[in-house]
């Protein structure tokens, strides 16, 4: 996993592939992620990004592969740096050709390890949908539960939380 800087996410804005690649050290998958995805991801414009770096790329990372010529295969970002309260929200997403080869689970795992150990974190949230089933198991794996509920455009939200003495690796 690489940090996630504001010259990549640049770069994946203005679909500069190359530049991308270069900046990471892998090759990007053909289809990921594209401008939707960056910005569902980031639910911020790229000029937020710009103005608070550390806060709203805090702990963001690309994941790449092990293999001899890595590739990216997926990204795990939070929603910026921890609020007043302590609560930091986790997304993740796993590209087509890496899903169900336990890469979600490693790299979201890692992430809110990392997230969970830093002072100022009481807990890690995450929202899902109730049909998506990979994504629950991977949150319920890790010690989440479901704290709430909402409905969406798409369907039912999950509302999922994990302190320190319920997280699982």
């Amino acid at each position: 996993m690489v940090p996630m800087t504001v010259k990549v996410v640049e770069a994946v804005f203005d679909g500069r592939r190359a530049e991308t690649e270069a900046l990471l050290g892998a090759k990007m998958p053909a289809a990921w992620p594209g401008r939707a995805l960056v910005e569902r991801a980031f639910l911020a414009r790229i000029d937020a990004v710009r103005a608070d770096p550390d806060h709203r790329l805090w702990g963001d990372r690309v994941a790449l592969s092990r293999e001899p010529s890595p590739r990216v295969i997926g990204s795990v970002v939070f929603h910026g740096g921890p609020d007043a309260e302590g609560l930091v929200e986790v997304a993740y997403g796993i590209e087509e050709e890496s899903q169900r080869q336990g890469y979600g689970f490693e790299a979201v795992g890692a992430s809110v390890a990392w997230a969970l150990a830093e002072p100022r974190v009481r807990a890690v949230r995450a929202s899902t949908f109730t049909w998506h089933l990979a994504s629950r198991r991977i949150l319920e794996k890790l010690g989440f539960c479901v704290v709430a509920t909402e409905d969406d455009l798409l369907g039912e939200m999950l509302k999922y939380q994990v302190d320190p003495s319920a997280f699982r690796r």
